[in-house]
C-alpha cells in the first residue's frame, strides 16, 4: 500500500502505483490538513472575501462577481467549457499518472478541496478506472485546463474512461465499483484543472521509460562493440575518470562490465589503434544524456509534489493569494532538455547501425545478409533507423520557447509544455525502434564472430532475445522483427544485467587497472 503525504512522491513510488498497480491510501495527517484548509475556504465564503475562481468569473471575466447560488453550478460550468482537449487519447499508463499526481497534489492541503474530492481520485485508482482524456489542447500555463477538465468530468461521473480493459462512459464505470459520482463544492472544479498534472504525468512516465531505454541501449552498444570488435581501451576507467563527468564514468563501468571476459573485443593496434567515435565515444555520449535524463528527474520529482493550483489558501495566516504555481516552464524546459538526449541515444545508435551493415566499414556479409546481392539483408532497416532519427530532429525543436497569448491576453505567456513532453514521448518511442534496429543487427554480427566468444553478460542477453528475433537465414518482413524487438524493450520491467554493473554494484569503488596490474585487457 502506497501512502501519499503530498510531500514524499518519487519516481520510485510513482514506478509502483502505475505499473505495477500497487493501491494507495491518504496518510492521515495529510487528511487533517486537508480538512482544516476546507473549513477556510467554507469560512471566507461566509465572510463574502472576494476570492478567485471561488466567487468570480475566470481569466479576463476574474472582475465578475458571482452571487452564492450560482458557486456549485460555476464549478461545473468550468468543467463543461474547458474540456477542450483534441486528438487521440493519453494512454492509460499516463491517465493514471494523472490522477495520481492530481490527488498528490491536492494531498498538500493547500487547494481548498473537501477529502472527498481527494477520496475519489483514490478509488479511481484502486479500481483502475482511469479518464479517457484527450493529448491535444493544452498551453501548459494555467495549468494543463484541457485534458485536466477531462479528468476532472468522470469523477462527477460524465465522460469517458478505460475500465477493464474496454472504453465506457464513466457513469458505467462508477455503478460497476459502487462509487457515488462526486458532487463539485465551491473551488473544487477549479482545483482539479489548474495544475500541470498533464505535462508532469506524461515526463515521469518518459523519465521512467528512458531510464530503461538508455540502459538498454548501452547493453546493445556493447553487443555492437564485439560485432565490431572493437577496442576496448576506449573504456578505461583513468580515461574516464580524468575527465571527472560521473555519469560518463558510470557508463564506461557498466560497458566494462558487460564486455569482461569477451573473446570479441580487440586492443589498441590489435586490428587498428582506435575506432570511429559511435564506438570510441559511447560512454562520452550516453553519458552526456544521462545528464539530461537526471536533470528532468530533479525537476519532476519536484513538480509532483508541489502546489500548482490558483488561488491557494493558508490556514495559518488566514490569506488566499493568487499567483501562477500553474505556469509549466519549468517541466517545459526539462523536456525541452531530455529530448536533446533522447535524440542523441537515437543518433548515435543510428551510426552503428551503419557500421553493421556498410560493407566498406568492415568484414562481415555486405547488410548482414545471409546471401549478398540475390538478399538485401538488413539493407532497409538502417534506412528505417534513419528515417526515425531525421524525425526526432524536427520533434526536438524546443516546444517552450514558443507562446501565444490566451483569454483576452490575461494569459499573455504559456509554457507549452505538455507539447514538449507529448513529443519528447514520441522521440522516445522512435529511439526504441531505433535500438531495435541495431539490437536486430548485433545480433547477427555477433553470431556471424561466433557467439560462444561473447561476454557472459552480453551473451545472456543474445540468447533472451533470439527467443523474440529468429536468425536472419533469409529475407524477410522486417517490420515484423522491429516492432516484435521494440516491444520486448518496452515490456522489459528491468533490462537484467544492469544492476550488477550500475553505481551501486561491482562498477562502483572498483579500482584502476594499473592498480589491479591488468593493464587494460579485460
Amino acid at each position: 500500500m502506497a501512502i501519499l503525504t503530498g510531500n514524499s512522491l518519487t519516481m520510485e513510488k510513482v514506478n509502483r502505483i502505475v505499473f505495477e498497480k500497487e493501491k494507495v491510501e491518504l496518510e492521515k495527517g495529510a487528511a487533517a490538513r486537508v480538512a482544516e484548509n476546507r473549513k477556510l475556504v467554507e469560512q471566507l465564503i461566509k465572510e463574502k472575501q472576494i476570492m478567485y475562481g471561488i466567487n468570480t468569473g475566470f481569466g479576463k471575466f476574474s472582475n465578475i462577481i458571482i452571487q452564492d447560488d450560482d458557486l456549485e453550478n460555476l464549478q461545473l460550468n468550468l468543467l463543461h467549457s474547458h474540456a477542450c482537449g483534441i486528438g487521440e487519447p493519453f494512454s492509460e499508463t499516463i491517465s493514471r499518472a494523472m490522477l495520481l499526481l492530481r490527488a498528490n497534489a491536492l494531498a498538500r492541503g493547500y487547494s481548498g478541496v473537501r477529502l472527498e474530492l481527494i477520496q475519489q481520485l483514490i478509488d479511481f485508482l484502486n479500481a483502475e478506472i482511469h479518464p479517457v482524456v484527450p493529448e491535444q489542447g493544452s498551453l501548459g500555463a494555467s495549468g494543463d485546463l484541457a485534458p485536466l477538465s477531462h479528468l476532472a468530468l468522470t469523477l462527477i461521473g460524465e465522460g469517458e474512461v478505460f475500465y477493464k480493459g474496454k472504453c465506457c462512459w464513466a457513469n458505467e464505470a462508477l455503478e460497476a465499483e459502487k462509487i457515488k459520482p462526486l458532487q463539485l463544492k465551491p473551488k473544487e472544479g477549479l482545483a482539479l484543472i489548474n495544475g500541470t498534472q498533464a505535462m508532469t504525468a506524461v515526463g515521469a512516465v518518459l523519465y521512467l521509460e528512458t531510464e530503461k531505454l538508455l540502459y538498454q541501449s548501452e547493453l546493445i552498444a556493447a553487443m555492437t562493440f564485439e560485432g565490431l570488435q572493437g577496442v576496448i581501451e576506449a573504456f578505461d576507467q583513468d580515461l574516464h575518470r580524468v575527465r571527472g563527468h560521473q555519469e560518463q564514468i558510470a557508463t564506461a563501468a557498466r560497458l566494462r562490465g558487460y564486455l569482461s571476459g569477451s573473446g570479441l573485443t580487440t586492443r589498441q593496434g590489435e586490428k587498428r589503434v582506435q575506432d570511429a567515435y559511435s564506438l570510441r565515444c559511447i560512454p562520452q555520449v550516453l553519458g552526456a544524456c544521462w545528464q539530461t535524463v537526471h536533470y528532468a528527474k530533479e525537476k519532476l520529482e519536484i513538480e509532483m509534489n508541489a502546489v500548482t493550483d490558483n488561488p491557494l489558501l493558508f490556514l495559518e495566516e488566514k490569506k488566499v493569494i493568487s499567483g501562477g504555481n500553474f505556469h509549466g516552464e519549468p517541466i517545459a524546459f526539462a523536456m525541452d532538455f531530455i529530448k536533446l538526449g533522447i535524440a542523441e541515444t537515437a543518433n548515435i545508435s543510428e551510426r552503428r547501425i551503419e557500421r553493421l551493415v556498410n560493407p566498406q566499414l568492415n568484414d562481415l556479409p555486405a547488410f548482414l545478409s545471409p546471401n549478398p546481392g540475390l538478399e538485401s539483408g538488413a539493407m532497409i532497416m538502417q534506412y528505417s533507423a534513419a528515417s526515425l532519427v531525421s524525425e526526432n530532429k524536427t520533434l526536438a525543436h524546443p516546444a517552450s520557447v514558443d507562446s501565444i497569448p490566451s483569454s483576452a491576453n490575461q494569459e499573455d505567456h504559456v509554457s507549452m509544455g505538455t507539447i514538449a513532453a507529448r513529443h519528447a514521448l514520441k522521440m522516445l518511442e522512435n529511439t526504441r525502434r531505433v535500438i531495435a534496429v541495431e539490437l536486430i543487427c548485433a545480433l547477427q554480427a555477433c553470431e556471424f564472430r561466433g557467439i560462444e566468444r561473447m561476454a557472459d553478460p552480453t551473451r545472456d542477453f543474445y540468447d533472451k532475445a533470439r527467443k523474440v528475433i529468429p536468425s536472419i537465414t533469409k529475407d524477410r518482413i522486417f517490420s515484423k522483427d522491429i516492432e516484435r524487438a521494440a516491444s520486448w524493450l518496452k515490456d522489459a520491467r528491468e533490462t537484467d544485467v544492469r544492476q550488477k554493473y550500475d553505481e551501486g554494484g561491482e562498477g562502483k569503488n572498483e579500482k584502476s587497472n594499473s592498480e589491479k596490474g591488468l593493464g587494460t585487457r579485460m
